[in-house]
């Protein structure tokens, strides 16, 4: 049995996993027990200790010079679409919860699973986009180059 089919996902602490660990959880996960899980009642709680990671997890100098307002759209089976505004600017990325009502350089809708995948560097944003699993609206030379300033782990 793997360290991943004996984990208690409802009960695990995410504000005190690592991001290697996180990675490592993520990719270990059977597809459908992920979907699963980021259906269920724990979905807010795990997005929303993504997103705060996020501000902790910017690159500094690779966004420095830079000024983007990015919205996330993450859908999912029966909780609708969660929101939330990354703003990068100056070397800093700062997370809101939901729409701020400003016009976003980029958005991307995927659902909660591929939004893992591709915080915790399991998945690649080309590739989610060329299979159709994320969509980009808005700067797309931007969405290329997103995942480059954060300091994403590798599983």
């Amino acid at each position: 049995m793997a360290a991943s089919d004996e984990l208690d996902l409802a009960t695990l602490d995410f504000g005190k996993v690592e991001p290697a660990q996180f990675a490592r959880i993520v990719k270990e996960l059977p597809g459908r027990r992920l979907t699963e899980f980021m259906a269920g009642e724990h979905r807010r709680r795990v997005l929303d200790e993504l997103f705060r990671r996020m501000a902790t997890l910017v690159k500094p100098n690779a966004a420095v010079g830079r000024s983007v307002l990015v919205r996330w759209r993450i859908t999912g089976a029966g909780y609708g679409t969660d929101t939330y505004e990354t703003a990068i600017a100056d070397g800093r990325c700062e997370v809101t919860g939901e729409a701020t009502g400003r016009t976003p350089d980029l958005t991307l809708t995927m659902a909660a699973p591929e939004l893992l995948k591709l915080a915790s560097g399991n998945a690649s944003g080309p590739t989610l986009f060329f299979t159709r699993k994320l969509k980009a609206q808005g700067d797309l030379r931007l969405a290329g180059g997103l995942m480059h300033f954060f300091d994403i782990p590798r599983p």
